[in-house]
C-alpha cells in the first residue's frame, strides 16, 4: 500500500516540498524523482521494480526509435508497443484469461496469485504514448534517463492520472518556476480534491457499502438510491484525486491538463465523455481511434472502430466481465446517438436530454460497481422491483443522509466554482475577502484532517485500475 493518507498530509508532503524548496534548481528534478519512487515503494517494495523496468524499457525503446530510420524505427516502436502491452497484460490479465479459458476448454491452466501494481494502466499508457510521440515526431526524445524517470513517476499523478503526455511537461521538467499565485492556487486546489474524497466520496462510499454490504436482493428504491450514492462516490473519489494531482503539480511548478469537466451537467452520452476522465478518453482518440481510421473510411468501419475502443476502454479499467459489458455498454449508447438519436435528442427539452443522460449514466454505474456477475443481474432486477418497494432500514438511511445527498448533488454542478470566480474577479483584491477564502479552505482541511482521524483507510477507487 502507499502512504496513509495521515503520513502523506503531515509527514511526506511537507518533508518533500520543504527540501524542494530550499534546494537548488538542479537539484529539483533528483529530489522530486527520489521521492517519487518512495512514494511508489512504501509499503510494498517489489512494486518499485516494476516501475523501473517500465522507465528503464521506454527510455531504451524511445532512444532507438529516435535513432532509427525506415524499418528500423519502425521495429524499434512495434516492440515498444509490444513491451507495454505485454507488461500490462502479465500484471493484470493473466489469470483472468487462464481462469476463462480454463471454462471454456476444461484444461487445468495453473493459477499464480500476481500482485497489481498499484497505477499500473496509468503509468503504462502514459510510457506507450511518449514513444508513440517520438516515432510520430509529435515529442523530442528525452535523453537523460533521470528526466525521463521524473515523467513517469512523477507522484501527484502517478497513481492514478491524469494521463500527461510527455509534450505537455517536457519544457516544464527542465525548466519551471513556481510563482506565490501558482503555489496558492495549487494549496487550493490540492484542499479542494481532498474535500471532496474524505468528506464527500467516502460518506457516499458508506452509504453504498450500508445498502449493498448485507443484502443479497435489494428493493427497488434502496437499490437506486444505492446507484445515485455510488455515482457520487465514484464522481467526487476521481475528480478529487485530479483535483490533488493538479493541485500539487502546480505546487512544483507543473501544470497539467484538466480531466473532468462537471460530467454531470452533459445532456448526452457523447458530451458527457468528453467531460468524464478526459485524459484518457484522448489517449485512445489518438493512440487507438484515428489510427484504425477513425470516421475517415465509412460508415461500417467507423462502427467497428467504436467499438473496438469502447471494449478495450472496459478492458483497461480491470480484469472482469463487468467492465468489458460497460465498455460495450458505452460503445453501443454512444453508436446509438450518433447513428439514430442525435436529431431526436437534439429536438427535445434540455430537461429531457439531462434525464435521459443521467439514467444511462447511473445504469452504466451499477455495471462498473458489481465486479461479481452473480450479484449484477439481482442488482439490476431489483431496481425494477423484483424484491419489493423498500427496505425497512430505508427512511432512516435516506432521512440520515438527504443533507450529504443535497451537497453532492450541488458540488457535482459548476454553480460553486461559477459563484467564486465572481466574486474574486469582484472582491478579489479585497483583505475581508482573502481571508473569508482562506477560512474556508482551511475549515475543509481541518474538516477532511478530522474525517481521516476518525475513519479507517480508504483507498482510491482508481488505484486499483
Amino acid at each position: 500500500m502507499v502512504f496513509s493518507s495521515l503520513e502523506f498530509l503531515f509527514l511526506f508532503l511537507p518533508l518533500v516540498a520543504l527540501l524542494y524548496f530550499l534546494s537548488p534548481g538542479k537539484m529539483r528534478n533528483g529530489l522530486l524523482l527520489f521521492a517519487s519512487l518512495l512514494f511508489y515503494a512504501w509499503g510494498e517494495p517489489v512494486y518499485v521494480l516494476v516501475m523501473l523496468g517500465s522507465i528503464t524499457m521506454n527510455y531504451v525503446f524511445g532512444r532507438l526509435v529516435d535513432r532509427g530510420e525506415g524499418k528500423r524505427k519502425k521495429l524499434a516502436l512495434a516492440f515498444g508497443v509490444a513491451g507495454n502491452l505485454l507488461m500490462l497484460g502479465v500484471f493484470k490479465y493473466t489469470n483472468f484469461a487462464a481462469e476463462n479459458l480454463r471454462s471454456l476448454t476444461g484444461l487445468e491452466l495453473p493459477l499464480k496469485e500476481i500482485a497489481l501494481p498499484i497505477g499500473i494502466s496509468f503509468f503504462t499508457f502514459q510510457a506507450m504514448s511518449y514513444v508513440i510521440d517520438v516515432y510520430r515526431g509529435k515529442a523530442a526524445v528525452q535523453k537523460n534517463v533521470f528526466s525521463f524517470g521524473l515523467y513517469i513517476a512523477l507522484f501527484p499523478q502517478l497513481i492514478a492520472g491524469p494521463i500527461v503526455r510527455y509534450s505537455t511537461v517536457a519544457e516544464q521538467i527542465v525548466s519551471r518556476r513556481t510563482t506565490p499565485e501558482m503555489a496558492a492556487a495549487g494549496v487550493k486546489r490540492f484542499m479542494t480534491g481532498l474535500a471532496k474524497k474524505v468528506l464527500l466520496a467516502n460518506s457516499a462510499g458508506f452509504l453504498w457499502t450500508q445498502l449493498t454490504g448485507g443484502a443479497a436482493a435489494l428493493p427497488a428504491a434502496d437499490a437506486w438510491l444505492a446507484a445515485l450514492s455510488f455515482s457520487f462516490q465514484i464522481y467526487f473519489d476521481f475528480s478529487g484525486y485530479s483535483d490533488m494531482a493538479i493541485g500539487l503539480g502546480l505546487l512544483f511548478g507543473f501544470r497539467f491538463e484538466e480531466n473532468f469537466n462537471y460530467p454531470y451537467v452533459s445532456a448526452s452520452i457523447t458530451e458527457f465523455w468528453s467531460r468524464w476522465h478526459m485524459s484518457l478518453g484522448t489517449w485512445f482518440k489518438e493512440y487507438l481511434y484515428i489510427p484504425l481510421g477513425g470516421n475517415r473510411k465509412g460508415k461500417a468501419k467507423q462502427i467497428r472502430n467504436i467499438l473496438i475502443v469502447w471494449l478495450l476502454t472496459g478492458l483497461w479499467h480491470g480484469a472482469s466481465w463487468n467492465f468489458i459489458l460497460w465498455g460495450v455498454y458505452y460503445g453501443l449508447l454512444l453508436l446509438a446517438e450518433k447513428l439514430v438519436l442525435k436529431k431526436a435528442l437534439e429536438k427535445c427539452p434540455a430537461a429531457v436530454r439531462h434525464g435521459y443522460t443521467l439514467l444511462v449514466v447511473l445504469f452504466g454505474w451499477v455495471l462498473f460497481a458489481n465486479e461479481d456477475l452473480s450479484a449484477l443481474f439481482p442488482f439490476l432486477a431489483g431496481m425494477f422491483g423484483a424484491n419489493g418497494g423498500a427496505s425497512a432500514a430505508l427512511p432512516g438511511l435516506l432521512t440520515g443522509n438527504l443533507t450529504l445527498l443535497a451537497v453532492c448533488a450541488v458540488a457535482s454542478l459548476p454553480i460553486g466554482g461559477r459563484l467564486a470566480a465572481r466574486l474574486r474577479e469582484k472582491y478579489g483584491n479585497n483583505g475581508a475577502f482573502f481571508a473569508a477564502e482562506t477560512l474556508w479552505y482551511l475549515l475543509l482541511f481541518l474538516l477532511s484532517v478530522a474525517s481521516l482521524v476518525n475513519s479507517s483507510y480508504n483507498p482510491f477507487i482508481y488505484f486499483r485500475f
